[in-house]
């Protein structure tokens, strides 16, 4: 009887820790939109809004990690119990990244909006977001549903977001080999398409603590990455380095 009003307890706290994600989740995936639509629309208070909103998402990490510590010293869970905790805080985590990568997004536009625009640039960001975004959500009905097969998807679905990265470097390269005097507002928009880019990092990351939830096991850490900027010649620093050379 006490074992089983312990396992209770347990469950119900695990299920407020649980809610305390979905929410934060969901401010994670309004900051990442936000963002992209604050740049999108020279939205300089869209923006700010973003960036004090980051405050209530680190707040909520610190307090889902307070929860499930003091939970596994209240509660001394074991096996799956365990593991389903662990993923919890690695999940909030991940989720606190990526609300700073929103945030550092919002830091560049008041820059931009002093700038002219770079045609075409801001709508191509803002659907890299949308998509980076529409992987969180997957990835946390995947986590709620305990659906490995939609967390695998969602490891899959980061190529896609590392080939539009690979896109947008190569286009803002062009940009400042036609005109050194886009220069600077390319490399705030690389700059974006990175923090883009590692936001679907975090979201994979997120994807495969539910596979390892699920089954027990690791996703294999050698999984195909779309960013070739570090490795391609063709886009790598070397061209960069032309950029420098007519500039100087």
């Amino acid at each position: 009887m006490q074992e089983q009003h312990i396992a209770s307890a347990f469950d119900r706290d695990l299920e407020a820790i649980q809610a305390r994600i979905m929410k934060m989740g969901g401010m994670v995936e309004t900051a990442i939109l936000d963002a992209a639509q604050s740049l999108e629309e020279r939205d300089e208070e869209l923006a700010e809004k973003v960036r004090a909103g980051d405050k209530a998402i680190d707040a909520l990490e610190e307090m889902i990690n307070e929860e499930c510590a003091r939970l596994i010293a209240l509660r001394s869970p074991t096996a799956i119990d365990l593991r389903v905790v662990l993923s919890v805080m690695k999940i909030a985590g991940n989720l606190e990244r990526i609300g700073d990568y929103a945030k550092n997004m919002a830091k560049r536009t008041g820059v931009l909006i002093q700038m002219s625009p770079i045609e075409g640039s801001h709508a191509a960001l803002r659907r890299m977001a949308r998509e980076v975004q529409l992987m969180l959500k997957d990835a946390l009905d995947a986590y709620i549903k305990r659906d490995a097969a939609l967390a695998r998807d969602v490891i899959n679905r980061d190529r896609d977001v590392d080939q539009m990265y690979n896109a947008l470097f190569r286009e803002f390269l062009t940009f400042m080999l036609e005109d050194p005097r886009n220069i600077t507002a390319c490399m705030h928009l690389h700059f974006i398409a990175k923090n883009n880019e590692r936001m679907g990092d975090h979201v994979t990351s997120i994807a495969e603590q539910v596979v390892y939830l699920v089954s027990g096991e690791k996703p294999d850490d050698n999984r195909p990455k779309g960013d070739k900027t570090s490795t391609d010649p063709s886009v790598a620093p070397d061209s960069a380095k032309v950029v420098a050379d007519r500039n100087t």
